[in-house]
């Protein structure tokens, strides 16, 4: 299943959210092995529900890499129920974030052994391996980083925003608040300073990369790393493949399209993916040092996210 081109001494280091990250790296996790990836995911849209500590991304991530997940949402346990969460809500608990009754099981058990003194880091590596998974998946760090949207409904945690008020209000600001003073999680350090190669999944730009990216120092790891360092659009056609990403991009002024994600990245990445649609692109990408591929990059398929792992990882090939 391997790819014979990466050396099995090398290690590819993914930077990932949630939905978006979690189909790719499904897709990597079927050409690499466990000794070739570390996935480091988005922990700024971690929240506290009903007592319990619930880390969305990494969740997502686990259980789509588990066969877990929820196929048509791309999030939760297939054919969950939310018997508890009925429950609360007729005891009077708010009940908008959906937590279902075995999604409950692992945020009990995560919850459990942060207050036994485990790091997050830990927890995360004990949960994936009881999952059967073997992909090292890491926090981006295991300190406490939250994202804060400024809107005109005022300032939203990310779940209020995202999940209460259904991403409508419109964003002018946003804060990645603990960052600065936050440290990459061991995992994640380490593979900065080693790894052969880095992609950054087609997640969104501001509310799941942004947020690993204004952890202290990880910006300026990324662009002085000499490697390929790979990004992929979270957009075609000007659209988004799921989420909020075109949308923030007008409220803050951006142009959305996949020459605006390259401006975006262009001191952390030296390769960019971008879809056959928006192949009239490559030359303006070009022209700002960075080298453009046109794939077919909507992954609606297994067989899709795998084909779109083994093309990266031939394009990291050829760079290196």
């Amino acid at each position: 299943m391997n790819n014979a081109s990466i050396s099995e001494s090398d290690t590819v280091l993914v930077l990932a959210g949630g939905v978006g990250g979690a189909k790719l790296a499904l897709g990597l996790a079927h050409v690499l092995t466990p000794n070739q990836l570390v996935i480091a995911v988005n922990t700024a849209d971690d929240d506290e529900f009903h007592g319990l500590h619930v880390s969305p991304d990494i969740d997502t991530m686990m259980y789509t890499l588990s066969g877990l997940s929820n196929k048509s949402l791309g999030w939760g346990i297939t054919g969950d129920s939310q018997k508890a969460l009925s429950m609360l809500a007729r005891y009077g608990s708010e009940a908008w974030f959906n937590l279902g009754d075995k999604d409950l099981g692992t945020h009990i058990k995560r919850t459990q052994l942060l207050n036994s003194g485990w790091n997050l880091s830990e927890i995360t590596t004990s949960l994936s391996r009881s999952l059967g998974v073997y992909h090292p998946i890491t926090p981006m760090t295991d300190d406490k980083v939250r994202t804060f949207l400024h809107t005109n409904h005022g300032i939203l945690k990310f779940q209020e925003y995202f999940v209460q008020h259904h991403h409508k209000p419109k964003i002018h600001k946003i804060d990645y608040v603990g960052a600065s003073n936050a440290k990459p999680s061991a995992l994640f350090a380490t593979a900065l300073k080693k790894a052969h190669s880095i992609i950054i999944c087609p997640s969104n730009p501001f509310l799941s990369i942004g947020p690993i990216l204004a952890i202290n120092g990880v910006r300026e790891l990324i662009r002085k790393f000499q490697g390929p360092k790979v990004a992929v659009s979270p957009l075609a056609s000007g659209q988004a493949f799921m989420g909020p990403t075109t949308k923030i991009m007008d409220e803050l002024g951006i142009a959305s399209t996949s020459m605006a994600i390259a401006e975006l990245y262009k001191d952390i990445c030296n390769i960019f993916v971008i879809d056959e649609s928006d192949a009239d692109h490559a030359s303006s990408i070009r022209s700002i040092g960075i080298s453009p591929y046109i794939r077919k990059i909507t992954m609606a398929t297994k067989r899709d996210k795998i084909t779109l792992a083994r093309s990266i990882c031939s394009i990291i090939n050829n760079h290196i």
